[in-house]
């Protein structure tokens, strides 16, 4: 799922695509891997699916053919996706679809046949009733669930400045605003997700994923570092000010080469113990 325009929104995506496969936890698509049954085709649900990095990233991590169903709202993104679509490491046939709904709405019955669900930045873009509803159409299914890279909060850098932990907090409070009558729970939301898997009966295992952006991340970071700083201002309109020379030494830092940044994200995988 996603609000934002279809060309920034799937530049961004690209550009990031390489950290979020780095960062993912690949022991946990190993207790996937473990709970699948051989004897069809794996058919993948793939929620707020973007322009279908983890199906890039997870499909050839999986076994015997696939097909992988792609949720998003925004058609270019959906295009996108179909543009790029993933293969198999042992050369199995993948196949996809894509699907423009609205994931907040889907149940079970939308899941229907599913060996697995996914999904990929999604969980801190929703609310605790949206949460809710996508954990109960996925407990509905009886198969693991696994959701990666939320954020949750956790942001560090080296060298360290005295506004890093002023602007965190501001950010954090953006991620969790309320916006057209939608309360995000922003860091809140794979701690969220894992208690509403519990309610339903289903173990959840959650591992630390974090962004780890060096030198060798310079455009990333100094993309994700503007954002980042956008939305803490938009929530702290009185930071404009204090924090102008804050960015111009960040920015050049990055450029340099000698800023290293650590972003905190949750993976969380339900229904396999």
């Amino acid at each position: 799922m996603t609000l934002f325009a279809t060309e920034p929104f799937a530049d961004w995506l690209a550009l990031r695509e390489p950290a979020d496969a780095a960062a993912r936890a690949e022991d946990l698509v190993d207790l996937v891997r473990a709970r699948l049954t051989a004897d069809r085709p794996l058919v993948v649900h793939d929620l707020g699916s973007g322009t279908g990095s983890m199906a890039r990233w997870l499909a050839p991590r999986l076994p015997g053919p696939q097909h992988w169903i792609l949720y998003d709202r925004d058609p270019g993104l959906l295009d996108r996706a179909r543009a790029h679509p993933p293969v198999a490491a042992d050369g199995s046939p993948v196949t996809l679809a894509t699907r423009q709904t609205d994931i907040t709405r889907l149940t079970a019955a939308d899941l229907a046949g599913a060996g697995l669900v996914t999904a990929s930045a999604l969980l801190d873009m929703l609310t605790a009733e949206e949460i809710d509803r996508i954990v109960a159409a996925c407990a509905g299914t009886g198969r693991p669930a696994l959701f990666a890279l939320s954020v949750v909060g956790r942001v560090t850098f080296a060298p360290v400045d005295p506004l890093d932990a002023e602007v965190a907090a501001a950010f954090d409070d953006h991620q969790r605003r309320t916006a057209d009558g939608r309360t995000l729970l922003g860091p809140d939301a794979a701690a969220a997700a894992a208690a509403a898997f519990a309610r339903h009966g289903v173990p959840a295992t959650v591992r630390s994923t974090p962004w780890r952006l060096g030198p060798a991340q310079a455009a990333l970071t100094a993309e994700w570092f503007t954002g980042w700083l956008a939305a803490a201002v938009e929530q702290r309109p009185d930071l404009v000010e204090r924090t102008a020379e804050y960015a111009r030494r960040r920015l050049a830092a990055a450029a340099d080469g000698e800023l290293t940044v650590t972003v905190g994200h949750d993976d969380l995988l339900a229904g396999v113990e």
